[in-house]
């Protein structure tokens, strides 16, 4: 195989062009491109399956989107994929013409693009039998080659526990803030607690908790009971020194919207689980405010650094 660098790489450099650590290198400055160009990264994380994880990031995101952000939805449940399903978005994705340039997300509306495993599949019932390498490089990629634009914000939903996809997420994603979702029971705050620790152990910090299902709003008289109790998740907050960002009741209507892609802050409905939504999307507006993005400095001198400009490395004259 020929020079494929142009010769622009010296004598040294000629073994590794085009060698896996090449590729990896040259896809760190695709990832760090893209970042520069996100101002706020959350992760919503949870300790335990079933606590709502999903409907708070779809609800967190659109009512970013709601308010004039310009926000991205991106689902690494790669076992469980259900942001498209809960948005009713059911097209899938287009490979561009071109296989250099970047793959468009699904677009919900002019304020809020998706990117989930599930609309890259052909079958949506096909399972995901990945082990650990296969789920680190899904994420890097849905980082690196997604045409993400400039955003606002970008809500990261993740799948329970603490394994390989809240920790790609924390490796790759510089400056990401975790949300961290609960229920009242005892049992989804002993889990909660790891969640917190974990965020500790990897030095991410955590934007504030949310305790969901925290009451049932009565289909009838609308009226609250405490199914599962309530306020457990705030004692955690308060027990960590973190900020508590809401308690969501349970609402028959929250998961009527789910099933049927019609997202609760989609709609005009003044519920308590509509008014608590909103609350939350204040104090994430307030403690992560769309200002400049940090790290565009970082961004201009990788760009000028490069051969190949702010478009990605060219290996006919990339000599990085």
């Amino acid at each position: 195989m020929g020079n494929s660098c142009g010769g622009s790489c010296g004598t040294e450099q000629k073994s590794t062009c085009g060698s896996p650590d090449a590729a990896l290198a040259q896809q760190e400055l695709a990832i760090n491109r893209s970042l520069g160009r996100i101002k706020n990264k959350i992760l919503v994380m949870s300790g335990k399956g079933g606590v709502g994880k999903s409907t708070v990031a779809v609800n967190l995101a659109l009512g970013l989107a709601n308010r004039g952000y310009q926000v991205g939805l991106m689902d690494v449940d790669l076992h469980g994929p259900d942001i498209c399903r809960m948005l009713r978005l059911t097209g899938s994705m287009e490979p561009p013409e071109n296989p250099a340039d970047l793959i468009p997300p699904l677009v919900y509306n002019d304020n809020l693009k998706v990117v989930s495993l599930e609309y890259m599949m052909k079958n949506r019932d096909d399972p995901i039998i990945w082990r650990g390498p296969l789920k680190i490089q899904a994420i890097r990629q849905f980082v690196a080659d997604m045409d993400w634009g400039e955003l606002d914000y970008l809500v990261i939903d993740s799948p329970p526990g603490t394994g390989d996809e809240p920790l790609s997420v924390a490796q790759t994603i510089n400056g990401v803030e975790a949300v961290i979702v609960t229920t009242p029971q005892a049992v989804a705050l002993a889990d909660v607690r790891k969640s917190i620790n974990f965020c500790k152990s990897v030095k991410m910090p955590i934007a504030g908790v949310v305790e969901n299902m925290s009451g049932f709003v009565c289909p009838h008289c609308h009226e609250a009971v405490d199914i599962f109790s309530s306020g457990g998740g705030e004692q955690t907050a308060r027990d960590f020194d973190l900020p508590f960002l809401g308690r969501v009741p349970m609402d028959p209507r929250v998961v009527i919207a789910g099933d049927t892609g019609r997202p609760y802050l989609s709609s005009d409905e003044d519920t308590p689980a509509v008014t608590v939504f909103n609350s939350i999307v204040d104090a994430v507006e307030k403690r992560l405010p769309a200002t400049a993005a940090a790290g565009l400095e970082t961004l201009d001198a990788l760009n000028s650094s490069c051969a190949c400009g702010p478009s990605g490395c060219d290996p006919g004259k990339c000599s990085c």
